[in-house]
């Protein structure tokens, strides 16, 4: 019976998500109200309260579906292979894609104030990933391994916002092999200097 509870639970989360994605790309995030998400998902206000305090709530909860889905591929890899290339930073290729599906979102959000709060957790996320990457990879801590974690998270997030903000025409799979012929490099070296 549980399992029926929360397909039904995460069919109406998505519902929710799914209305406010779409206003968001037709009149922005600012300008929306509860009331037009729940007429656009057709739920009840009372259902919307009983998953989410408000629409900033509901925002968020698409980017910690993504987190977490980002961390189970991580967790996989790190556990996986051996390879420093095939487990270091193998959450990048689900970013770009991710970023590259909702372009449209992005865009929509950074003309909006809520956009740079979305900005911040969006490299939250990535430094905390970067983070375990590292972490996994370099078990013996280092004084300066926070240096490096800090300069990769930089680097993934500096090439997405400068690629979904451009009018550039690479795909996610060719800005995602871009961003990993620059980072393992620094990776490898740091994996030399450890040794």
């Amino acid at each position: 019976m549980k399992k029926k509870a929360d397909r039904r639970v995460e069919r109406t989360e998505q519902l929710l998500r799914d209305a406010l994605f779409q206003l968001i790309e037709e009149k922005g995030f600012e300008s929306l109200t509860v009331q037009e998400i729940i007429d656009r998902a057709n739920v009840g206000r009372a259902t919307f309260y009983a998953h989410f305090d408000n629409k900033e709530d509901l925002l968020i909860s698409g980017l910690d579906q993504l987190q977490e889905t980002l961390k189970q591929r991580q967790r996989e890899m790190l556990t996986r292979s051996f390879k420093l290339e095939e487990r270091l930073l193998t959450f990048s290729q689900e970013v770009f894609a991710h970023t590259e599906k909702h372009r449209y979102l992005f865009r929509s959000l950074s003309a909006d104030r809520t956009g740079l709060a979305i900005q911040r957790l969006w490299h939250k996320m990535l430094l905390d990933l970067v983070r375990e990457d590292v972490k996994s990879t370099f078990p013996n801590e280092q004084p300066n391994s926070d240096t490096l974690v800090h300069f990769i998270t930089g680097a993934l997030f500096g090439v997405l916002m400068w690629w979904f903000e451009g009018s550039t025409t690479i795909s996610a799979r060719e800005i995602n092999a871009i961003f990993r012929q620059l980072a393992l490099p620094v990776l490898r070296t740091w994996k030399g200097n450890q040794t």
